[in-house]
């Protein structure tokens, strides 16, 4: 499937800020099931700096500086990516997840090394006694990895509301879990919590999502948004991505973006201003398949 993809983040602000200075995370991965065709930024106002990384996880980092007086800070990204159905997997013929726990332990192999940093807490995501117990719900001794995992990402869809007004950026994976409220980012970190609290590798993605509208409706431009969802580590299988806010494996749909330990490695667009009093945000998101 062929996706174009245009992102903009837009403030204004009620006095001019003399200084902004932002880092995005904006620009497609490569995976072997996602080729980037073409990726472009734009601005208003152009900025006097900008500078292009590659940070830890292999991530595309952009950090750009507007060092005049201006009243809005306007931020587009637009990409062509090509995207492939990811390798299926039976879930009930992978490891158990003991199994599992216990080779990312002696990580002897380079990618179970590579995927054994993902086991620990980050900055949003922590543990807890009571995220340990709705964990181990979905994985008795025994059950093979990716079955608990499918299992742990059916009860987040059937057990917690979509509620854009439950939670922030900022919320924490006790505080949805107690809630049973949130969006794609709330419930891909509680997800990722719950499978850190046995020990299993789990990471966090940025990305999108085509939207299909109801039939007969027209698809609204600008209507989609930034989405997230859950990459587990399997030794001998690699990487698998579940979205637990549909339900599902991640498929030719899923846009990959970026991917790290939780949002704060990854958040599309972060940065500090000097000035500007108050602001108003805006950000729309179209994804359009061509």
């Amino acid at each position: 499937m062929k996706y174009r993809i245009i992102h903009t983040t837009a403030y204004q602000y009620s006095e001019p800020a003399s200084l902004s200075q932002n880092e995005l995370f904006l620009t497609p991965r490569s995976t072997a099931s996602q080729q980037v065709e073409e990726t472009r930024l734009s601005f208003v106002p152009e900025p006097q700096y900008m500078h292009c990384r590659t940070d830890y996880f292999g991530n595309i980092a952009h950090v750009f500086m507007v060092q005049q007086p201006h009243n809005e800070l306007a931020m587009t990204a637009t990409s062509v990516v090509s995207t492939s159905l990811p390798g299926q997997h039976r879930a009930s013929a992978t490891l158990p997840w003991e199994t599992v726990v216990q080779r990312l332990v002696c990580h002897r192999q380079a990618d179970e090394r590579d995927a054994y940093q993902f086991v620990f807490p980050s900055p949003m995501i922590t543990i807890s006694p009571g995220i340990l117990t709705y964990a181990r719900v979905s994985f008795p001794p025994g059950m093979p990895a990716l079955c608990g995992a499918v299992d742990l990402m059916r009860r987040i869809f059937t057990e917690f509301s979509y509620d854009k007004s439950a939670s922030t950026v900022d919320t924490s994976v006790e505080h949805v879990l107690a809630s049973r409220k949130g969006v794609c980012q709330d419930f891909s970190h509680l997800a990722i919590s719950c499978l850190r609290s046995l020990g299993l590798a789990a990471r966090y993605v940025s990305g999108y999502l085509e939207t299909i509208p109801p039939p007969g409706k027209p698809k609204m431009v600008g209507s989609d948004a930034s989405h997230a969802w859950v990459s587990l580590f399997i030794p001998d299988l690699g990487w698998i991505d579940l979205d637990p806010t549909n339900n599902i494996f991640s498929g030719e749909a899923h846009i990959t973006l970026a991917w790290g330990r939780d949002y704060s490695d990854v958040a599309p667009v972060k940065g500090v201003v000097m000035g500007g009093g108050m602001h108003t945000l805006s950000v729309e998101v179209d994804v359009a398949r061509l």
